[in-house]
């Protein structure tokens, strides 16, 4: 296996649930993380689980594309190099194609398809000099499209088409492109959504982000013999 030591990664939606478990996952791997999100305390609150080496915290919007390129540059300023970058920050909604508000679809469109899709070709020129790895978040309605979550699985469906075509374009330079589809999981976003459906929140029943995070760090220290593509994981218990 590839020793992740002294490896520069950033993670998006690194303030909580799958992004901070990786995270802090990539750190206890020795690699150092560079914590991307909304909300400045909830990436100090990844970041008090980390010892060393010591993360950078980016409290940025990537729907914002200034920010994206001071992101960018900051980066190529502070390290030069890139070797990881893990895109788990997204927004979702629910609501059936009749009735649901074309506004929240644009919104979910920026957040989950455009900002991804702006940062990765940003990034590029320096994931190509390593060359380094690229690990897309997705989800399980990536791959099959339930009822009342059709605007968020389009955004995942395309998100998925970019990620594929996407290893085909870098696979040449040396870069490794992995999707995870993971299924329900232990986070914030999903206890709100069960509070919104008026459901008990078992937690305990669900993927836990380090369950992802433990497939994650896996892939990417396998050599460079082999590469991951597709990981769909979920929970165990399915009744719940």
């Amino acid at each position: 296996m590839t020793s992740l030591s002294r490896h520069i990664a950033i993670v998006t939606g690194a303030g909580s649930g799958i992004g901070r478990g990786i995270a802090q996952a990539l750190a206890g791997q020795g690699a150092t993380v560079c914590l991307v999100g909304r909300t400045g305390k909830k990436l100090e609150e990844t970041a008090a689980a980390i010892s060393s080496p010591s993360p950078v915290l980016y409290p940025i919007d990537l729907t914002v594309d200034a920010e994206v390129n001071q992101l960018c540059a900051d980066i190529q300023q502070r390290f030069g190099k890139l070797d990881i970058l893990v895109l788990c920050a997204g927004e979702i909604a629910h609501g059936s194609v009749a009735e649901a508000p074309v506004e929240a679809f644009d919104s979910l469109y920026r957040a989950n398809v455009r900002a991804p899709f702006r940062l990765v070709q940003a990034l590029l020129p320096m994931l190509k000099l390593r060359p380094g790895q690229i690990v897309v978040i997705n989800s399980s309605v990536g791959l099959t499209a339930p009822a009342s979550v059709g605007q968020f699985a389009a955004t995942q469906h395309a998100l998925k088409a970019l990620t594929d075509s996407l290893r085909g374009e870098v696979n040449g330079d040396g870069i490794r492109v992995l999707s995870i589809y993971p299924g329900r999981t232990a986070t914030p976003r999903q206890a709100t959504l069960y509070a919104r459906a008026g459901k008990e929140y078992r937690p305990e029943l669900l993927l836990q982000p380090e369950d992802i995070a433990v497939m994650v760090t896996a892939a990417l220290s396998l050599p460079r013999t082999a590469e991951v593509t597709d990981i769909s994981i979920r929970p165990m218990l399915k009744s719940y």
